[in-house]
């Protein structure tokens, strides 16, 4: 008996001890060693200065960046908490499970070194001191602020990473191939869904956006027995990175539902929400970019802030434009909330209906953001470039699945019964009446903008239109989906009012052959494109030469060459 009166003590010390030592989902305490969630990395260069940004899991007492000879200089940073980011029981992070979505606490830290001279790269490293005094240093990288007019750059083309098998190995083999890349241009759908912190930081697959693009992710292969692991590259700690809005940057209706899949895809048009949710929150109850614009510190338009913006780096003019809309299934099957119709079991509730493949914002003449393209078209910074590029997700030619249906505001169409039942919601895309084709491009033709840079199929491929516009699809990065080419046709449904073109590219253009070195089809013909889930592509544009070339790399083959296998120059 006296010895169970010991032992009750000592086990209530103990018990402290862990409830003190652990935290709920295995997240540990200020007993583990401190951690950056992130290496730091460089945002929104300046001709003098360039923003240093990182994240860790605790708040902190001090965060700084030492930079400089001898990392001599320090500025200290500013903090600030996401405010949107969670996991759920589709997250994957070591040693913890989720029931449902869960708040994940995550602090973003940021410093502006100024003093800068263009052209010379510095030393730095970051510094986060936890609220126990226990600090955790990043190694030293180098920075630099934003290029001069006549500095050759070289720059990586991406988009499409979410956390795709083959997107750790694209990533490593850039770095091998070309070395330092000056800047990286991201044409959106960098995650899966946005406010899942893990698909940003540390999801335990190893294929999480920031270690790729860092060179810590640590993501395996295997073909025929042989497993190889690659880490991605160590990009973006030396370079700015540039981003787009895709459609995976874009959250739904907030906890609605009971998981965050099914959040990123209840997204509702605003005129809808307002009507519905009336006095709440129209950015809770439609759709929203929070966690995307909390993350980044990008170039901001009055009109659009972080969505669309302009910006000058080196001799290049680069435009980026929101375009994108809500990916549905094209699959006719009643159980779906589709892009051509609603699902049978919600034909009498409409809050609960999709309303097809919704545009986010706006690009139709007359809109702010065609307002704003058309006169950042006609500004000084933009005609004297010698370089000028457009980049945004939605591909305008494309042999890829997702250009079909026509972007455009879906029109809806109600059928009843004799008793003025619904029956049937469905959705149509007037092919004329295509935005980007219709209202964009011919901006762009008239502005002499040489490259438009885009992504959301998982391919690559690139036209040339009648007027010298270059467009390139470099986006089969972590896997594809196919193109729509030979025999393989696009999902598209029969027996409505609009003709939705099954094979090569609805807007009328001839995809262009590989220059050096295409691959070739099962009866040896050269093929305009590259669809695998093997074969990785990336490409670089330097802007030394005006050439854009792409490389490929056999992920089959780990021991194999990377492969130039296509070339052109922007004149």
């Amino acid at each position: 008996m006296a010895k169970n009166k010991l032992l009750t003590p000592l086990l209530l010390f103990f018990l402290c001890l862990t409830l003190f030592s652990v935290r709920s989902f295995g997240q540990t305490t200020m007993k583990s060693a401190p951690q950056l969630l992130t290496d730091p990395f460089l945002q929104l260069p300046t001709a003098t200065s360039v923003r240093v940004v990182w994240f860790t899991e605790f708040s902190g007492n001090k965060h700084i960046v030492n930079y400089g000879e001898k990392l001599s200089q320090t500025i200290r940073a500013s903090t600030t908490k996401l405010s949107r980011t969670r996991e759920d029981q589709q997250s994957r992070v070591a040693n913890r499970t989720y029931k449902q979505p869960f708040k994940r606490d995550i602090w973003r830290h940021e410093a502006e070194v100024t003093g800068l001279t263009s052209g010379v790269r510095i030393p730095y490293r970051v510094m986060s001191v936890r609220e126990d005094g226990e600090n955790i240093s990043s190694d030293v990288f180098t920075l630099a602020p934003s290029p001069k007019t006549g500095t050759s750059l070289k720059i990586l083309l991406t988009s499409d990473h979410q956390l795709k098998p083959m997107t750790a190995a694209n990533l490593q083999k850039v770095v091998e191939t070309v070395g330092q890349v000056d800047g990286v241009w991201f044409a959106g759908d960098l995650i899966n869904v946005s406010d899942r912190a893990s698909e940003w930081f540390d999801d335990h697959r190893g294929g999480a956006l920031f270690p790729g693009l860092q060179g810590r992710a640590k993501y395996e292969m295997e073909h025929n027995g042989v497993k190889t692991i690659y880490t991605g590259g160590q990009i973006i700690q030396h370079a700015p990175m540039f981003t787009a809005i895709g459609n995976h940057e874009v959250m739904g209706r907030l906890a609605r539902k009971t998981s965050l899949n099914d959040e990123f895809d209840d997204t509702i048009p605003r005129a809808v929400a307002q009507k519905l949710y009336s006095g709440k929150s129209l950015i809770d109850n439609s759709f929203n970019t929070d966690t995307y614009e909390e993350i980044f510190t990008l170039p901001k338009s009055q009109e659009g802030g972080k969505k669309y913006y302009a910006v000058s780096f080196g001799d290049v003019r680069l435009v980026v434009l929101y375009i994108t809309n809500m990916w549905r299934t094209p699959n006719l099957d009643p159980k779906y909330t589709g892009r051509y119709r609603e699902a049978e079991k919600d034909l009498n509730n409409p809050e609960n209906w999709g309303y097809g493949q919704i545009i986010y914002e706006p690009i139709t003449k007359g809109s702010k953001q065609y307002n704003w393209l058309e006169a950042e078209l006609n500004s000084p910074e933009f005609k004297q470039a010698k370089y000028k590029v457009v980049m945004f997700h939605h591909p305008p030619h494309t042999l890829g699945d997702n250009i079909v249906p026509a972007y455009t505001d879906p029109v809806q169409i109600i059928e009843r019964d004799e008793d003025r039942k619904i029956k049937a919601v469905r959705y149509e895309y007037p092919k004329d009446k295509d935005y980007i084709i219709r209202d964009v491009v011919p901006l762009l033709e008239a502005a002499n903008v040489q490259l438009v840079f885009y992504g959301h199929s998982h391919l690559w491929n690139r036209f040339i239109n009648p007027n010298g516009v270059h467009f390139l699809e470099t986006s089969n990065v972590g896997n594809t989906y196919g193109a729509a080419w030979g025999n393989r046709k696009r999902d598209v449904p029969l027996g409505y009012k609009e003709d939705y073109v099954t094979l090569g590219d609805p807007n009328g253009l001839e995809p262009v052959i590989p220059t050096i070195d295409p691959l070739l089809s099962e009866d040896g013909q050269p093929i305009p494109y590259i669809a695998s889930n093997d074969i990785t592509v990336f490409s670089i544009f330097d802007t030394g030469t005006g050439l854009v070339s792409s490389y490929r790399f056999d992920t089959r083959k780990p021991d194999s060459e990377v492969v130039k296998f296509d070339e052109f120059e922007l004149k």
